[in-house]
């Protein structure tokens, strides 16, 4: 029984230990699969990043080749492209050469022509020669028989007229040939910058009238024993004039400034009602600053109007003077204004500066704003008004030259000034003169015309524009008559004073005349 038992426990031990050992060998067996399919895994991840590291390396490689093929084929191409640019140089210097070579051959051929010419001309001037010899050999022949004094008179007096003969045509033909192109030129431009500038304008006076509600108010004017005219009079400097001429006062006074402040401070006193020496003072006092002001802002907007940019304070306020200053009737700042405008147009055809030449313009007369007060010509009282406000130089001289005779070294903006100050002040009704002195002016004109001999007639034509002289035509010449012009006109610009130009006409011409009986 014992050991029946022991036997079955042994069994069961042998059975239990069986099936034990075999859990343990499953559990190892499945830890070993789980190892190898990690390790599978593991080794595929591991197949996949050396394949993607692979492949990247080949698309690096892959790139890089094609970059440096790109690269390649970059630089064979900008070898290309020099070698063809070398190629078109060659090509154009061998046309250039081709040009050159041709042109020579046209010049050599042009020279060739005219050495036959000149080779003709020379076998003239060999006949002529001989023939002057031939002449001269007479001469000599004649001279031989004066004495020696008489002899060299006869000689200079020929040398002379051959030599003024000879001046008179090269004049004429130099002058023929820069005329025909200067004058078309300048006459384009200046019709153009007279086309260009249409302003109205009307000469002052040196008086104003200022009208009155009726004439009872010329005895409130005059006041008692006429203490509020004198008043007036001293306040403002002008001279009042009450006469018969109805329900009007006449302001007269060569300052215009003066002028238009008793003109305003009249006006002013007849519509209050209150005139009496202090409330005089006050008002013209008023009027006065008001009058600065005013001028101040004319000075502003010529400015403006002539686009010539900013200016130093003190040249607005003479600018803004000018307003109430006239020069032979004309009102300068509105000449001033007129020049700016036609000499900025002219430059402009030239191809010059036109805002300077506009600048220099419109300061050109501001010296005529201080003449009354500075001692000097107005042109070099505004050069050196200018000069002392930090103005160009070139604009220093236009205004300093504007009127000089001599222009030879001015600047082209000094010669534009000039011109356009002629233009302005030349226009039909810019300015006025007295009948006395136009007529003086005239005869003046004729005098210095006949005084050169020769002259049979001459006349004063154009307002004194232009003087036409005519001449005897046995004692000048065609080249004399050109000589004469230029000695008439050199001495009209020494001994006569006027605006603008003269033009001097010279006519020389053959008459025949016969008689049918």
């Amino acid at each position: 029984m014992n050991s029946l038992w022991i036997t079955i426990v042994a069994v069961g031990c042998v059975a239990a230990g069986y099936f034990l050992r075999r859990l343990l060998i499953e559990s190892k067996l499945k830890r070993a699969r789980d190892v190898a399919d990690k390790i599978v895994q593991e080794a595929e991840q591991k197949a996949e990043t050396a394949k993607r590291e692979a492949q990247l390396r080949s698309k690096d490689e892959l790139y890089r080749l094609k970059e440096e093929l790109e690269r390649e084929m970059k630089d064979q191409g900008d070898k290309l492209r020099q070698f063809e640019l070398r190629l078109l140089q060659k090509e154009e210097s061998l046309d250039r050469r081709v040009d050159s070579f041709e042109k020579r051959e046209r010049l050599l051929a042009k020279r060739e022509r005219e050495n036959a010419g000149r080779e003709r001309e020379l076998n003239v001037l060999k006949e002529k020669r001989l023939a002057l010899m031939k002449d001269a050999q007479q001469e000599i022949s004649r001279i031989a028989g004066l004495s020696r004094n008489e002899a060299r008179e006869v000689l200079m007096s020929e040398m002379i007229s051959e030599a003024r003969e000879r001046a008179g045509r090269t004049i004429r033909d130099i002058e023929a040939d820069t005329r025909e192109m200067s004058e078309k030129i300048s006459r384009e431009i200046i019709s153009t910058a007279i086309q260009r500038c249409a302003t109205e304008y009307a000469a002052e006076t040196s008086v104003a009238v200022v009208y009155l509600p009726n004439d009872e108010m010329k005895g409130r004017i005059i006041g008692r024993e006429g203490r509020n005219i004198r008043a007036l009079e001293l306040a403002t400097g002008v001279d009042l004039i009450v006469d018969d001429t109805p329900e009007a006062v006449i302001v007269s006074c060569f300052d215009g400034i003066k002028r238009k402040i008793a003109e305003v401070a009249l006006e002013r006193l007849i519509s209050d009602g209150r005139i009496h020496p202090a409330r005089i003072e006050e008002v013209v006092a008023k009027v006065r600053k008001e009058i600065e002001n005013q001028m101040v802002q004319e000075g502003e907007q010529a400015l403006f109007e002539a686009r010539v940019g900013k200016v130093h304070p003190e040249i607005v306020k003479l600018l803004g003077r000018l307003k109430y200053r006239t020069s032979y009737g004309q009102n300068v700042l509105q000449h001033s204004k007129e020049v700016a405008h036609i000499a900025g147009i002219m430059a402009s055809e030239l191809g010059n500066d036109a805002r300077t030449a506009r600048r220099a313009g419109l300061l050109h007369d501001i010296g005529k704003a201080l003449d009354h007060e500075v001692e000097g010509t107005h042109a070099e009282i505004g050069a050196s008004f200018a000069r002392k406000y930090g103005e160009a130089p070139a604009i220093v001289e236009a205004i300093g030259r504007h009127h000089d005779t001599d222009l030879r070294e001015a600047q082209v903006g000094t010669v534009l000034i000039q011109a356009a100050d002629a233009l302005s002040a030349s226009r039909p009704g810019a300015r006025r003169e007295v009948l006395e002195s136009y007529i003086k002016r005239l005869e003046k004109l004729e005098q210095i015309a006949s005084s050169f001999k020769g002259v049979n007639k001459t006349y004063a034509i154009q307002a004194g524009r232009e003087v036409r002289i005519l001449v005897d035509q046995e004692e000048i010449q065609d080249d004399g008559a050109l000589m004469l012009a230029r000695e008439v006109a050199q001495k009209i610009e020494n001994e006569l004073e006027y605006p603008g130009q003269i033009k001097v006409t010279v006519i020389r011409e053959t008459r025949a005349i016969d008689y049918a009986k």
